[in-house]
């Protein structure tokens, strides 16, 4: 099934085309016909699974029939947990719809920074990407409107109520009118997103999309032991003693990302980042030099790994551990797919030990440990 089949016009399947998308995600192939058929919609899919997409494009859609709307009077308005989430839905929403006949104005506001250029930029804004907190805290200083707000969307409902926003949700579901439409997705169905969707959801339609077990035969996991300082040398080391030509490097935060993909270009390596504080435009941009082989080394962070998916990648190594066994193999698996083999090394310093040991027992399985304290690292 490609896009041209779930009812999207001609305008948006090019944009979809220019970012060379070509088949739906499962949730986005269930998703996106109900949305545009204007029904509640109650999506559970594991994070990364492409939900983003699967309401931004039927709402870009929806939008192409629609007036200028009053100023300040947000008419679609998406709820997210963190920051970083907030920017990346609006990097995707100013991705497809740069070039539609009728442009949308997205913006994202959180908290953590000063409230007054948010406040400012809300003029003609129709599409609203807040975390709850943040959204309360305009609405009090009266800088918009969701009194006349047509569609809602709820991204990560249940990530939203594990940080404690429930309160502030309910206040904002209080302020909506009771006519709209509404979507929520979740990774999890516990019952706190179970009370929130029959409060807010009227005779949704239902899409589960079960998580596909990871099959880890194929990926050959190997770690070294190593002391922090001798870290940096090791990645060097392995990636040109190997000969490696195409290896997915995970690290847990983006100003890591930044400064290890500087050493590597100063050692004469390939290398770019792709984290949260790249535009989504030059995360696509970056993956598809990757994809087709003009850069040596991907350096990701866990939050954006999710939309990376190459069909033969040879190397993934953890030049940092990941906080939970499922983001380790979550990981790894980006290698070993399409029945080739691949290869997953983790770099381990001795504070990331006993971690390691429960993310392998986890998993059930043992990687094999070198030393790399004899390894000549000069040079490197």
């Amino acid at each position: 099934m490609s896009f041209t089949t779930l009812g999207l016009s001609e305008p948006l399947l090019k944009a979809i085309s220019i970012q060379q998308y070509t088949q739906p995600y499962p949730i986005q192939r269930e998703a996106i016909p109900v949305i545009l058929k204007g029904h509640d919609l109650l999506g559970i899919a594991k994070t990364g699974s492409g939900k983003t997409a699967s309401f931004v494009l039927p709402i870009l859609e929806w939008f192409q029939t629609k007036g200028a709307p009053k100023n300040r009077s947000i008419r679609v308005l998406v709820l997210v947990p963190t920051r970083e989430l907030a920017l990346q839905v609006v990097d995707v929403f100013q991705l497809f719809g740069q070039n539609l006949p009728r442009r949308v104005k997205a913006m994202a506001v959180y908290g953590g920074v000063s409230i007054n250029p948010q406040m400012i930029g809300l003029q003609h804004v129709e599409i609203l990407v807040a975390t709850p907190g943040r959204l309360l805290d305009l609405l009090s200083h009266k800088a918009l409107s969701i009194s006349e707000t047509e569609i809602l969307v709820l991204d990560e409902a249940d990530k939203m109520l594990n940080m404690g926003f429930a309160d502030e949700m309910k206040d904002i579901f209080f302020l909506l009118p009771k006519k709209r439409q509404s979507i929520l997705f979740s990774a999890t169905l516990g019952d706190d997103v179970e009370a929130i969707h029959q409060g807010i959801l009227k005779n949704p339609v239902k899409i589960d999309i079960p998580e596909e077990e990871q099959n880890l035969d194929l990926i050959t996991q190997t770690a070294y032991f190593v002391d922090p300082e001798r870290k940096g040398p090791l990645l060097r080391y392995l990636i040109k003693t190997r000969e490696m030509k195409q290896v997915l490097v995970f690290v847990s935060a983006t100003r890591t990302a930044d400064n290890l993909v500087e050493k590597l270009l100063k050692n004469g390596i390939q290398a770019a980042a792709m984290h949260s504080q790249k535009s989504q435009g030059a995360r696509v941009e970056t993956l598809q030099k990757f994809k087709s082989g003009k850069l040596t080394v991907l350096v990701a962070t866990d939050l954006v790994s999710r939309g990376i998916d190459i069909e033969f990648l040879p190397y993934v190594i953890n030049f940092e551990l990941p906080r939970s066994p499922k983001d380790y193999i979550h990981r790894i698996g980006r290698t070993g797919r399409a029945g080739a083999s691949g290869e997953a090394i983790s770099l381990i310093i001795p504070a990331d030990t006993h971690h390691f040991k429960i993310i392998q027992k986890k998993m059930g399985k043992r990687v094999e440990m070198f030393e790399s304290y004899d390894l000549e690292l000069t040079g490197y």
